[in-house]
């Protein structure tokens, strides 16, 4: 092992704004103090209860992935564990996510945008 990871980074436009759309969806704390990084208006954090970190940068030329574009492609994604896809769903689009694919009514799984474009599943536990 060389290393560990210690956070998933995010490009956007505005990283206050997004670290407290994933708070809504995650919980956990936005801009912990961590000797790890400096907080500014170009970073911002998430630290979850599950001890993930999430960490916001800010870009000024940030370009949205437009799903499933394979010419601005998604670049990554997370997958959120849900008991309830209906309500889970709901509770997304009411934090600021769009859905971008609900799928078949067999899937297990709902394809969302969080606000600044990066798509995310939110999959029955």
């Amino acid at each position: 092992m060389i290393g560990n990871l210690q956070c998933v980074v995010l490009d956007c436009a505005e990283p206050a704004v997004l670290a407290e759309f994933y708070r809504g969806l995650l919980g956990g704390e936005v801009d912990q103090p961590d000797r790890r990084w400096t907080l500014d208006e170009l970073w911002s954090t998430l630290h979850t209860p599950t001890g993930l970190v999430l960490c916001f940068q800010g870009v000024d030329d940030f370009r949205a992935p437009a799903w499933p574009d394979p010419e601005r492609p998604q670049q990554f994604h997370l997958d959120v564990g849900v008991a309830d896809l209906d309500a889970a769903q709901a509770d997304a689009v009411a934090l600021g996510a769009t859905l971008l694919d609900a799928g078949a009514a067999c899937r297990v799984w709902r394809v969302l945008a969080d606000p600044a474009g990066h798509p995310f599943c939110l999959v029955r536990e």
